[in-house]
């Protein structure tokens, strides 16, 4: 309803504006016409424009645009001014028929009124309006098309993107886990010989991670208490092999556990310290699993107390660098990962916002 009553408002305003104009231009207005005069004229050339200007802004945007798709310049604008020429014609012809209809015009004198100044003045303004009005109609339809395409250009690109670094994050996950996989199964085989019932218990519990794992592929994100169980699985598999070299300890709040954490993050931690604490040692070492809320987000930390590693020396592809990039695709940039290293004793933390698994 307010957009109906806003159509016409302007509709009446531009029928002003244009029938003000006949009005000087074709009645010959002086100083000295009378009023009375000026705006009888003023009425009847507001009439006539009242006539034509609706039905030209009704018809011209349903005809301009397909014979601007159909038909090239001269040819398209021939077309679209001709359609005017009839609109005019009519639109003026009904508009003194009406006049005269209500008495105004004497009958004899509807062809001579309507030929010598309605039809004239009606095209002119018509012509010249809807020049106007087409050509800015086709602007603001080139723009909206133009906006499309660039907006449709920008969704396919940031579609592309996503699938890019879901395609990269799978192909990084990919290497994580074969890489687990090989050192455990390296443990089972070493187990065989000396323990086989070992060996089969040890079997039975990877295949319960790697259950728990796999059920999870399809999200980058678990909850805490998921990942923590994953770590817990892999820690007891590798004492199997390691038996009382390697000890552990969790200091986690149980309020944590909902917290959304990227997949084998905490694992890849604990794995590298298994790696550069308990495996290099005789005597094995003791691993800490920390978790703690931050403003900033969620804080995991992973201590040992082995012989430590060349901070600077992780290679690409490989362990914490590795995690690196999954923490950098999953998170985003600010999420950070610190190793600190000496005396004995090596911490590695990770600092993730806030997240959620939906």
């Amino acid at each position: 309803m307010h957009a109906r009553a806003r159509f016409l408002g302007r509709v009446a305003v531009m029928n002003s504006a244009i029938a003000a104009v006949i009005t000087m231009a074709f009645a010959d207005w002086t100083l000295h016409t009378p009023w009375r005069h000026a705006i009888e004229q003023f009425v009847i050339a507001f009439f006539i424009t009242s006539c034509i200007s609706p039905v030209c802004m009704l018809v011209l945007p349903k005809v301009a645009p397909p014979v601007f798709r159909r038909f090239r310049a001269p040819v398209n604008w021939f077309i679209v001014i001709a359609v005017m020429l009839v609109l005019a014609a009519a639109g003026s012809l009904f508009a003194v028929t009406v006049l005269a209809a209500v008495g105004y015009l004497n009958l004899s004198v509807i062809l001579r009124v309507w030929v010598d100044n309605a039809l004239k003045v009606s095209i002119i303004v018509t012509v010249t309006v809807g020049v106007f009005f087409t050509a800015r109609g086709i602007m603001r339809s080139r723009l909206k098309e133009a906006t499309l395409a660039l907006r449709t250009k920008e969704r396919d690109e940031a579609e592309a993107r996503r699938l890019a670094t879901e395609a990269r994050l799978a192909s990084l996950e990919s290497r994580v886990q074969p890489h687990f996989l090989f050192n455990t199964l390296n443990s089972i085989a070493a187990l065989i010989p000396e323990d086989p019932a070992g060996a089969e218990r040890m079997t039975g519990q990877l295949a319960s991670l790697l259950r728990s794992s796999l059920d999870t592929a399809a999200t980058p994100l678990v909850p805490l208490e998921h990942e923590l169980k994953i770590v817990k699985d892999y820690l007891d598999i590798e004492r199997v092999r390691f038996g009382d070299r390697l000890t552990y300890h969790v200091d986690l709040d149980r309020h944590l556990c909902e917290l959304a954490v990227p997949r084998l993050s905490l694992q890849t931690l604990v794995e590298n310290s298994v790696k550069y604490a308990v495996s290099p040692s005789r005597t094995g070492a003791t691993i800490w699993i920390r978790a703690n809320r931050e403003p900033s987000g969620l804080r995991l930390e992973v201590e040992d107390n082995g012989p430590g590693f060349q901070v600077d020396g992780e290679l690409p592809g490989h362990g914490l660098a590795l995690l690196r990039e999954r923490l950098l695709m999953t998170c985003g940039p600010s999420a950070t990962l610190t190793v600190r290293s000496r005396n004995s004793h090596t911490v590695v933390t990770v600092c993730i916002p806030h997240l959620t698994t939906s």
